[in-house]
């Protein structure tokens, strides 16, 4: 998509269904080893009273919305502010969601809000990215 052909109130969408081998591939490739989201006995005893998703993985949905649909291919990723919401289990579905709210013809940057919400429709992070768009 190109710069002139964005408005605010635009929107895109990805979804996906968090599987264990997602969180045990991004352990090995964050280094994110911490157990609550890897041993069951462990999470057991944690505030969750099960593993939970690390909260990057599930942020990086927003990427793939930003860099494939919204702005879409050969955006730069400029800046994300996230607020953990809720936590993911494993199983949950995620929609990442984002939406132009502000555009800035002379820098062609472009103010998106961002959210993940669950299958029950809650939104686990919200946020706001933006994005350089040429």
């Amino acid at each position: 998509m190109k710069f002139e052909d964005l408005r605010i109130g635009m929107f895109e969408e990805v979804g996906k269904t968090i599987t264990e081998a997602d969180v045990v591939n991004y352990a090995g490739l964050s280094l994110d080893i911490n157990p609550i989201h890897l041993n069951n006995e462990y999470a057991k005893n944690s505030i969750f009273k099960e593993r939970i998703v690390h909260g990057m993985l599930t942020s990086g949905l927003i990427s793939a919305v930003l860099g494939t649909k919204l702005p879409g291919e050969g955006s730069i990723y400029l800046s994300q502010t996230l607020k953990f919401i809720s936590p993911v289990k494993i199983g949950d579905t995620i929609t990442a969601k984002a939406e132009i709210i502000d555009i800035n013809p002379e820098k062609k940057i472009i103010t998106i809000k961002t959210t993940c919400i669950n299958q029950n429709k809650s939104i686990v992070i919200d946020g706001e990215a933006k994005v350089l768009k040429k």
